[in-house]
């Protein structure tokens, strides 16, 4: 039997993924994968049973029906500034993560080099490899997650041919600043290349922290990919609605690429998104609202269960450190965790390329109802991760 391709050798299997199935198979409520656990806008979800009812059923254009592109740029050109062409500038995908793979193909070529800060989105290095592309990481530092400039530009002058930028971050919850923005913009001009943009959290930003959209920046939209969904916006995960913007040059290829991918996204799910994308401008205040308190609500439970953390400073997930409990290994604290105390996590080490195993990533895109039974759970974390560690000495003590 032949031998399967040797790209496919070099990443496993969603490990987020794995954690989901974990936390069903043990009844752990799931804090690993990032989707809510309540259902889009009322009027969404009205308009999908009108489509489901009367359509579109078939094809739509392959890039995009054009009452959702319409919609889309409409929203986009007023929230990022700039004036977005429904039939230039953009391509309707099969969500964030065929809209990065896209992105990714449409940019560079077998052997280019991608700039991919560290931790990153485990799709962003297994999109490299697919593409033949070879990853160049630069360290996002702790607490705060900023990078160390010099390193920045020694990953420049590899000659790279794109970098990655997922803003506001998975799994940091960085909000890159102003500063930083314009100095990965002055290096992108200089050693001309193009800039990925991973943008779904672009509308869950905490007070002071502010979301600038990179392609806004002077000089910028022409080397800008940018990359979004619908999923985390409108709570719709499931209906894999996404999209690239970029200038017409670039778009004109990534249509390509996009077609022969997946030829295009769901038709009456993009009838029925177009009511989202219509929702006035104080559904994004009200939704940066609820996330602030969920977040508010969420790290009061970390704070009474005495564990250290990073606070967010935009998307919903917090990075929890678990080196006093003295576990070696991070994926096996996270079996552990979802089975002992009901509650599933996701290793940090699946998000870093340096070697990081005190970091487990928890989300908190969930119902008040299921935080408080979170909350609770995390309350026994310390004393049944005491008495396991008990119990291995006394194990060890025997042999």
């Amino acid at each position: 039997m032949p031998k399967t391709s040797y790209r496919t050798s070099r990443f496993g299997e969603s490990v987020i993924r794995g954690m989901t199935r974990l936390a069903n198979e043990c009844g752990a409520i799931n804090l690993s994968q990032g989707y809510p656990d309540f259902d889009p806008p009322g009027v969404v979800l009205q308009a999908a049973e009108r489509a489901a009812r009367m359509g579109p059923h078939q094809y739509a254009v392959t890039w995009g029906a054009p009452n959702f592109r319409a919609a889309l740029a409409r929203k986009q050109s007023r929230f990022m500034g700039l004036e977005i062409d429904p039939d230039k500038n953009v391509v309707v995908t099969c969500g964030s993560t065929e809209a990065m793979m896209v992105a990714m193909m449409t940019s560079c070529n077998p052997g280019d080099k991608v700039i991919v800060f560290s931790p990153f989105y485990e799709n962003y290095a297994a999109d490299a490899i697919l593409c033949g592309a070879e990853p160049i990481h630069v360290t996002l530092h702790p607490p705060d997650f900023v990078f160390d400039p010099d390193e920045l530009q020694r990953a420049f002058k590899q000659k790279p041919k794109a970098l990655v930028l997922c803003n506001p971050a998975n799994p940091s919850g960085k909000v890159f600043t102003g500063d930083e923005l314009l100095l990965i913009a002055k290096l992108a001009k200089e050693h001309d290349l193009f800039v990925l943009t991973d943008e779904v959290y672009e509308h869950i930003v905490y007070e002071p922290h502010r979301h600038t959209y990179f392609a806004s920046l002077p000089g910028m939209f022409e080397r800008t990919l940018c990359c979004s969904s619908l999923s985390k916006t409108y709570s719709m995960t499931g209906w894999r609605l996404g999209y690239v913007i970029a200038s017409e040059t670039v778009i004109n290829q990534a249509r390509k690429v996009h077609d022969f991918l997946t030829v295009g996204a769901a038709a009456p799910l993009q009838e029925a998104a177009v009511t989202a994308l219509e929702l006035p401008d104080s559904y994004y205040k009200d939704l940066q609202a609820l996330y602030t308190e969920k977040r508010a609500t969420f790290l009061g439970y970390l704070d009474e269960a005495g564990l250290e953390y990073t606070e967010p400073q935009g998307a919903y997930y917090v990075m929890v450190d678990i080196s006093e409990f003295g576990w070696k290994n991070d994926t096996a604290f996270c079996e552990w965790m979802a089975r002992q105390v009901g509650v599933a996590a996701v290793p940090g080490s699946s998000f870093f390329h340096e070697s990081v195993n005190h970091l487990v990533r928890l989300h908190f895109a969930k119902k008040p109802e299921t935080l408080a039974a979170s909350g609770e759970r995390l309350l026994k974390l310390r004393s049944k991760a005491e008495k396991a560690s008990s119990a291995s000495r006394s194990e060890v003590a025997s042999l």
